[in-house]
């Protein structure tokens, strides 16, 4: 763990950014290397100092740093998406998945079309495929989705547009 890593003379991250005099048993020094001072402006800037020392005095010393590592994407995304932070990062990704679950269900349909079409007639290679009746002859990236309880879910509302930066 790197709580217990012998550390160099030279101040943490944290202690630097907030311009103090580091001490040995600084709370922050094992999980901000003095390296990392981008890494710690974040999550001050997102959570505060003193929130996060807080937290980590709250948290058991083996989940501090995953703790950090936590804070720290949290105040990362946070700073680029400051509506949303990791929710709409999260539901971006629920919705590509969704996409490709439709997708893999309409290739598995074809393919399964297709396959009781080639027993009835012989297909080469890269000649065609046969027609399929009752499927899409490609796949549609609707704005909605069905669920398995059929449920509407309608991604073209926010957080679900996907961002193009």
């Amino acid at each position: 763990m790197r709580g217990h890593e012998p550390r160099s003379s030279s101040s943490c991250a944290a202690c630097k950014f907030l311009k103090r005099r580091c001490i040995p048993d600084c709370l922050f020094a094992p999980y901000f290397r003095s390296d990392e001072t981008k890494k710690f402006a974040n999550v001050h800037k997102v959570f505060g100092a003193s929130n996060v020392s807080k937290i980590l005095i709250e948290v058991p010393e083996e989940q501090r740093e995953d703790t950090v590592n936590s804070l720290a994407y949290e105040a990362e995304v946070r700073l680029k998406d400051p509506v949303y932070g990791c929710i709409g990062a999260i539901a971006m990704l629920q919705r590509k998945m969704i996409e490709l679950q439709h997708d893999l269900a309409i290739a598995r349909a074809r393919l399964a079309c297709y396959a009781g079409n080639s027993s009835a007639s012989s297909i080469t290679p890269f000649s065609g495929l046969p027609a399929c009746d009752g499927f899409p002859d490609s796949f549609s990236h609707t704005s909605s989705e069905i669920n398995q309880d059929g449920q509407m879910y309608d991604f073209s509302q926010v957080p679900y547009m996907m961002r193009h930066e």
